[in-house]
């Protein structure tokens, strides 16, 4: 029997939810049974990254995949972000808002796209980037997205760290905080992909009634200032130059790596959804999950950091705890009180389902990147994953800003570099969906060997050297640009490796015939 059967409803029709039988087969080791009794026991998910047959594909809700990414993203660490347009940039608060509407729609679209691709073929996105990028590639690909999904747990986990020590007069430490979302976290993503959906599904509501009270406290105070504050006390409500410039896409980037980010486990979470199921909607519905609560947070987040400005209380308790004094300022000092450090324990809980995504797609990394990782169950590399979060989060969490801006950036380099190979070929080389052997996916003599993707990398690598503009490095394009140099390290990863790609990829298929 399979392990997975179609549940029916009282009135006789489909579940949309995949349903695991009690009769799950149990695993030759001692380990392997005993995890797969307790996944029978909760209806969890015990495959790896093996394909999802049709009948098995029994997922119907569009909602729930706009709903995944909703609550993934209506989070603290998104209204972190937000806050670097002035906190960190100094950008004034019109140019913050279209830079954070150009950059999540651009950075969501190939998010959507490939979410179609985990309906129609059942197939992770670290093994369906064999196809995308090549076997050789693709393993490249898989040890830096799992090493970028610990970096995103230990950045999301730092914001709320920080709320959480500030509430209840400092009584719980800093790692303390760290300790309990990790477990959470684990807790969650212990049982897979049906108990991951039924959580995210629900999970946005009360982080968006606390964000509903930000916006109605920061009203209250009435700090918002649009501008950019001058000497003389005046303020510019628009900025100009080659510095300003440099600002927005330095912002813009880091904004890009956060949208984009999900690119590389995108397909992760449609691979129960049945193969008929539109593409349009699927695409359309990812996009609008993705970039509503993400745009919705940021601007938040870019409006309540203006408070800074002209308001003592949100200055000095965001200049010593950062985001976390920011909200403890606006929800709780002469202002909500109790109640208001209630509403601040949900925002921090709320990067528990940010992180859920990002521990979950580990362990489908892990076992993409070698056949014998695959013979770990997955839940194992899950608590790798978390482990290594807390251990990096903990002495991070003193330098959440930059920490936070340095990462951003640096994911949305290699996402750049992965759409750039990937649009290529599904669209150039592979003429869409209809190009996929899609049986084939576990054969290596059958799939394109990756070696003008592995080129390609290298080549988006040197973009990024010449255009990345950090605090540690900036390259020789992005010092032109501005007094204080501007972040184009995306757009040149992308250009240069769209290119090697596109050059050197015909030849490769000419040679090898894959």
């Amino acid at each position: 029997m399979s392990e997975y059967d179609t549940e029916k409803k009282a009135d006789g029709s489909l579940s949309d939810e995949p349903f695991v039988q009690e009769t799950t087969e149990v695993t030759t080791t001692k380990f392997g049974g005993m995890f797969a009794n307790i996944m029978s026991m909760f209806h969890g998910e015990t495959r790896g990254i093996e394909r999802i047959p049709d009948e098995e594909k029994t997922h119907t809700s569009i909602w729930g995949c706009a709903s995944m990414w909703l609550s993934a993203n209506m989070v603290i660490a998104t209204f972190s972000l937000g806050a670097l347009s002035y906190g960190l940039f100094g950008l004034d608060f019109g140019t913050s808002v279209l830079t954070i509407i150009f950059f999540n729609l651009l950075g969501g679209a190939p998010v959507a796209f490939f979410s179609i691709h985990g309906a129609k073929f059942g197939l992770r996105q670290m093994v369906l980037s064999r196809y995308l990028v090549g076997d050789l590639a693709m393993r490249i690909f898989a040890i830096i997205n799992c090493v970028c999904c610990v970096g995103w747990g230990a950045v999301n986990i730092m914001s709320s760290a920080q709320l959480l020590h500030i509430v209840n007069n400092f009584a719980l430490p800093p790692w303390a905080g760290c300790l309990i979302l990790v477990l959470l976290t684990i807790m969650v993503t212990f049982f897979g992909y049906n108990v991951i959906h039924t959580y995210e599904k629900w999970s946005w509501i009360p982080n968006l009634a606390c964000f509903i009270a930000i916006i109605a406290r920061v009203a209250m105070d009435d700090v918002f200032v649009a501008g950019i504050p001058n000497d003389d006390g005046t303020f510019t409500t628009w900025g100009s130059g080659k510095t300003f410039a440099g600002d927005v896409l330095s912002f813009g980037g880091t904004i890009f790596g956060f949208a984009a980010g999900w690119t590389t486990y995108a397909a992760d979470y449609t691979t129960y959804m049945r193969p008929d199921t539109s593409p349009a909607k699927i695409f359309f519905c990812v996009w609008a999950g993705l970039c509503a609560p993400l745009i919705f947070t940021m601007v938040l987040g870019a409006a309540a950091v203006t408070g800074i400005k002209t308001n003592e209380k949100y200055a000095s308790l965001y200049s010593e705890y950062s985001i976390g004094g920011l909200v403890y300022a606006i929800l709780c000092k002469d202002s909500l009180h109790r109640f208001g450090e209630f509403l601040s324990v949900l925002l921090a809980l709320s990067t528990v389902c940010n992180n859920i995504p990002n521990m979950y797609s580990i362990g489908l990394g892990a076992q993409a990147f070698w056949s014998k990782f695959a013979k770990v169950p997955r839940v194992v590399w899950t608590i790798v994953g978390n482990a290594l979060t807390l251990a990096i989060c903990i002495p991070a969490y003193y330098s959440f800003e930059s920490v936070m801006d340095n990462f951003m950036n640096l994911i949305g380099y290699y996402l750049a570099i992965y759409d750039a190979l990937s649009l290529s070929e599904h669209f150039i080389y592979l003429k869409g969906f209809s190009g996929y052997n899609i049986d084939a996916y576990d054969d290596k003599s059958q799939l394109n060997p990756g070696y003008a993707g592995t080129f390609a990398f290298a080549c988006g690598a040197a973009g990024v050297v010449l255009g990345m503009d950090q605090t540690w490095y900036a390259g020789v394009i992005a010092t032109k640009i501005g007094d204080y140099g501007g972040d184009i390290g995306f757009e040149l990863a992308f250009s240069f490796s769209f290119i090697a790609y596109n050059i050197l990829r015909p030849f490769e298929r000419k040679y090898f015939g894959r």
